[in-house]
């Protein structure tokens, strides 16, 4: 098992990885809206939504992997009328790939964000199209 962590994305803020890397897959945290000082990127879903997706890039890029090897992620929506933006938003990340995926709505997220997105990859996967 290793431990992944970049200063590109903000730091865990409680006791956990960034990700782990085990097996050959890479398991991220829950990413939320946070610029990698610490702060808030927007209030907004959609702002935050963009934010999530680059601290995941950055995330699974010091894991050695990349968009095109996520075979699954999970979605952690405060508002579930939320899902169309979001789901705009994250399609323009992946493109043409489409992981397995989970959307739930929540009570709450941490500091008070709209959403939260994690995802497992297996680097080299690189899935072709």
């Amino acid at each position: 098992m290793k431990i992944i962590s970049t200063t590109e994305a903000p730091q865990a803020i409680g006791p956990y990885s960034q990700a782990i890397s085990a097996g050959g897959l890479v398991y991220t945290s829950g990413q939320i809206g946070l610029l990698p000082n610490g702060e808030l990127a927007g209030e907004d879903v959609e702002t935050q939504t963009h934010q999530v997706m680059k601290n995941l890039f950055y995330v699974l890029e010091a894991a050695g992997a990349h968009f095109n090897d996520v075979i699954k992620t999970t979605i952690y929506l405060e508002d579930m009328r939320d899902f169309e933006k979001v789901n705009a938003i994250y399609a323009h990340y992946f493109g043409l790939h489409k992981p397995a995926r989970s959307t739930v709505a929540v009570r709450s997220l941490p500091k008070g964000v709209k959403i939260e997105i994690d995802c497992i990859a297996m680097p080299g996967a690189n899935y072709q199209y």
